[in-house]
């Protein structure tokens, strides 16, 4: 796999971190704003990357590269991947996939039909842990309670709040805490149960109509799932499933677990899940053995998962934009 990586912002540092040890992805290029290309330069140096573009089209140009990897501001993902999609590139996009769900529905389509690789980089889905909470769940008995918390107090906050508004808390590039830290906890429910029945999203505003702290509800037939989400103020983060016969809860945020307890009628088991390895390498490792397997069914598999996720998120940015 020949590699681009579009952006210089701390997830593609992370990325390409998380992939310099990996055998089979080779880094070719990375491509940032011509504004950024000291940045640009100064990432190329430490990663020891061969190329650097500043201009995206003459990037997908290049017949060397066959993916690119995203990590650029929301709004931006849907236009940037389409073109790589209509040039031929496969890709590895950040979460979120898109803001609207006929964006991702478009891209699934172009991927589907091109036999071209487009893949949503959430890193827990592809964590060899995750398989074995799926296959515990009928062991816990029927589903009553889903809690989920991802909060983390960004080191942007005060800034925002004297006015100095970055990406990440600014309306304008599709910000807030919905589609930053909350859409881990969404894909966790949603990838385990598929689509609600009903979605409900509470936001906390900021002053520009931000969603800085949130807590999404999702509806399932039997049970309920709560998902919440704070850029605003900080907590321990967890995601637990409570069942008639047990509970399943993994500690730690998304972006760095810690442990897994499993207890089945008061019988409790705990796997610690620290790992020297970098939190994005297995779901680099993964996307790799698919595309040289040509896993194609598994491709869509996880394209079924983001597009269920961003109808989800996209429901609830109908409260954050709603005046209620």
């Amino acid at each position: 796999m020949n590699l681009a990586v579009i952006g210089n912002g701390n997830i593609v540092q992370s990325a390409l971190s998380a992939l310099k040890p990996l055998k089979g992805i080779t880094v070719q290029a990375i491509c940032v704003r011509p504004q950024s290309i000291a940045k640009g330069e100064e990432i190329q140096k430490e990663y020891d990357i061969p190329r650097l573009f500043t201009d995206y089209d003459t990037l997908l140009n290049d017949p060397d590269i066959d993916f690119v990897y995203i990590g650029i501001v929301n709004l931006l993902h849907y236009a940037y991947t389409k073109k790589a999609l209509l040039a031929g590139k496969n890709v590895i996009l950040e979460k979120p996939s898109c803001i609207h769900a006929s964006e991702i529905k478009e891209l699934a389509q172009i991927a589907v039909e091109r036999h071209l690789y487009l893949f949503e980089a959430v890193t827990f889905l592809h964590n060899t842990f995750f398989e074995t909470v799926r296959q515990t769940l009928a062991k816990i008995g029927n589903i009553k309670i889903v809690q989920c918390n991802f909060s983390k107090y960004s080191s942007r906050y005060k800034q925002y709040l004297s006015g100095n508004i970055h990406p990440v808390f600014d309306p304008k590039f599709a910000g807030g805490t919905l589609l930053d830290l909350n859409i881990y906890n969404i894909n966790f429910v949603v990838s385990l149960f598929g689509m609600p029945e009903k979605t409900v999203y509470f936001p906390v505003k900021g002053h520009n109509g931000i969603d800085t702290s949130g807590i999404a509800v999702l509806s399932y037939p039997t049970f309920v799932a709560e998902c919440t989400g704070a850029k605003d103020s900080d907590s321990p983060g967890f995601m637990q499933i409570q069942g008639e016969n047990g509970w399943i809860k993994i500690e730690g945020a998304p972006d760095n677990f810690k442990a897994l307890h499993i207890c089945i009628n008061n019988k409790l088991e705990t796997t610690s899940l620290i790992t020297e390895r970098h939190r994005m390498a297995d779901e680099f490792t993964d996307f790799l053995t698919i595309y040289e397997h040509d896993d194609f069914d598994r491709m869509r598999y996880y394209l079924g998962i983001s597009i269920n996720v961003c109808t989800v998120a996209e429901a609830c940015l109908d409260y954050v934009k709603s005046d209620s």
